[in-house]
């Protein structure tokens, strides 16, 4: 990456990195990033914690050697801009999951392709909208683009079983399937608190993924099960899924496995679907702009009052022990919506948009 001689504030980690080791998470000073042509440099204001971010440190995940720091969430004020930028200009609020084969948003100043950027919801806080766009593209992308769920409040549309729908991305696509599409929403939840927040978000049902799935989704007397998201502990569900799917239904999966076995769907000629959020970035795909539509329709959505952030916990500020605490609480498992670290108490507090410059 090409810097320049202005300093700045980052968060190292060392891959292969214990939380109880001294140095998984570092405070370290480094030079500003300078933009490529279609960058945006953005002075971050607040980030939050994905499992991806605890995988990638524990070296479960491999990333390039160039990245240095963790983060693929974040929210902050556009700081420059490069050549080719026509989306953005500086001062505009934007809210970004990037792409890991870049350093990522726990830093003062991070780099982001403006086509992966979304103009910020105007009503949310920093740290409440840096809980939203891994999850909200990841939802978006697997309901609308994977599984091929037409939006709308199509009559006969049939149901969506969620497997986890108390965690960030379950969070975001109870929402969306509720609000924007005609299917009955049926999340899974094995206790009461993320039961409650599964039933706040718009399920219509929910159910507990430690007992039977098939007798209790037919004990509910709800439309054909027709789309699956597996969002959590697939492999251990696979048996379960192919039972209660209807013929000729959808799977989609997020989750990561050494290997994966779907013969049992093949009866059922069930079609099968990966999710990987960061595929456009990655390949550079023609449609990468899309990220950028989705994340500005979601904004819109949210200013609307249709979506909601799912920030659950929100730690300040953002420096290596906080970044360890929010790890720590990803780590324990369990949890409902999402942890965010945000730079001051300000950036907890929504502004006016002419405040924010």
């Amino acid at each position: 990456m090409t810097q320049t001689h202005e300093p700045m504030r980052a968060v190292a980690f060392r891959k292969h990195a214990k939380l109880m080791e001294p140095d998984c998470l570092t405070d370290v000073d480094t030079s500003q990033p300078v933009p490529g042509p279609h960058d945006l440099r953005v002075a971050v204001r607040a980030v939050s914690v994905n499992p991806l971010d605890t995988k990638i440190r524990a070296g479960m995940v491999a990333v390039p050697d160039e990245v240095r720091s963790l983060g693929w969430d974040a929210a902050g004020i556009v700081d420059a801009v490069g050549d080719a930028v026509t989306l953005f200009r500086p001062g505009d609020a934007v809210y970004y999951a990037g792409s890991f084969n870049r350093s990522g948003s726990n830093a003062q100043f991070h780099l982001v392709d403006a086509r992966i950027a979304g103009r910020m919801p105007a009503s949310l806080s920093f740290a409440h909208a840096a809980a939203l766009p891994l999850t909200s593209l990841t939802a978006w992308q697997l309901l609308f683009d994977r599984l091929g769920v037409r939006p709308g409040k199509q009559a006969g549309a049939g149901s969506l079983l969620v497997l986890g729908g108390a965690g960030g991305v379950g969070s975001m696509l109870v929402q969306l399937a509720r609000r924007l599409t005609g299917l009955t929403v049926i999340a899974t939840a094995s206790r009461e608190k993320s039961r409650d927040w599964c039933l706040s978000l718009g399920a219509h049902h929910v159910i507990d993924h430690r007992q039977a799935l098939a007798e209790q989704v037919e004990a509910l007397k709800v439309p054909p099960v027709n789309f699956v998201a597996a969002l959590s502990h697939s492999a251990e569900h696979l048996s379960q899924l192919a039972d209660l799917i209807a013929p000729q239904g959808h799977l989609a999966i997020i989750d990561d496995h050494d290997t994966l076995d779907v013969v049992p769907f093949k009866a059922k000629s069930v079609s099968v679907h990966w999710e990987m959020v960061f595929t456009r970035p990655l390949y550079g795909t023609p449609d990468m702009i899309a990220q950028h539509q989705i994340l500005d329709e979601v904004a819109a959505l949210v200013d609307a009052g249709v979506l909601r952030s799912t920030a659950t916990q929100v730690l300040v500020p953002l420096n290596a022990a906080s970044l360890i605490d929010a790890h720590r609480l990803v780590e324990s498992g369990g949890l409902t919506g999402k942890v965010v670290v945000a730079c001051t108490h300000a950036d907890t507090v929504a502004q006016a948009p002419e405040a924010r410059q």
